[in-house]
């Protein structure tokens, strides 16, 4: 996905936004399942929704500004209101992903649980799944995760990270340590449903 820069509403621009969303309906709450049906969608990966101003298009082919209080994330099944009413549900975005897994052979659960720990630490993104955890990819980190007897899957999934995880874009910060770390003293997936979809162009400007 090409990133772009995003120009302000009163900048000038020769392509003016036909809608502008600046209000996010958790999970699309409060409206009716026949509203929700009829609705437009947008796909956004994680790098997109953890933004609070970011263009895309909708799956009518509508380009739409949003520009959201600073901090707030948008997560697969929120709704974006455009200022003329319009509706946009979001959809969260297949992206490269790694998925972990114990190994079958030489794991078990609590391997799972000991690599949340460690990556945790490392405040990096992470979804976690009853049997699995995903974190965007990473050869350094898939590596070290395979030493702890871990099963690590390059795929394209959604990616819905937990709440607390998102503002750390850096994966540089002592991976080699992180096999060896010891303790400080101190869900859902989205289905690729087979419609056509919008898509989105985030900047990277962050706040």
């Amino acid at each position: 996905m090409q990133l772009m820069s995003t120009p302000h509403p009163d900048a000038h621009s020769s392509t003016p936004l036909r809608l502008v969303a600046s209000k996010l309906l958790p999970g699309g709450q409060g409206l009716a399942a026949a509203l929700l049906r009829r609705a437009a969608t947008v796909e956004l990966d994680w790098d997109c929704r953890q933004k609070s101003r970011f263009q895309a298009v909708d799956s009518s082919g509508r380009a739409l500004g949003v520009f959201l209080p600073r901090g707030t994330v948008v997560r697969g099944g929120d709704v974006l209101v455009a200022e003329d009413g319009s509706l946009v549900r979001v959809i969260a975005a297949p992206q490269p992903v790694l998925v972990i897994r114990p190994c079958a052979t030489h794991g078990g659960p609590f391997e799972l649980t000991r690599a949340a720990y460690h990556l945790g630490n490392r405040h990096v993104p992470i979804e976690l799944q009853p049997d699995h955890l995903k974190i965007e990819p990473d050869h350094v980190l898939a590596e070290l995760l395979r030493a702890m007897h871990l099963e690590v899957q390059d795929t394209r999934a959604a990616f819905e990270p937990e709440g607390g995880a998102y503002g750390s874009h850096g994966h540089g910060h002592g991976h080699g340590h992180l096999a060896h770390e010891h303790p400080r003293d101190d869900p859902h997936e989205h289905s690729h449903d087979g419609h056509e979809h919008g898509h989105a162009a985030c900047t990277h400007r962050h706040g």
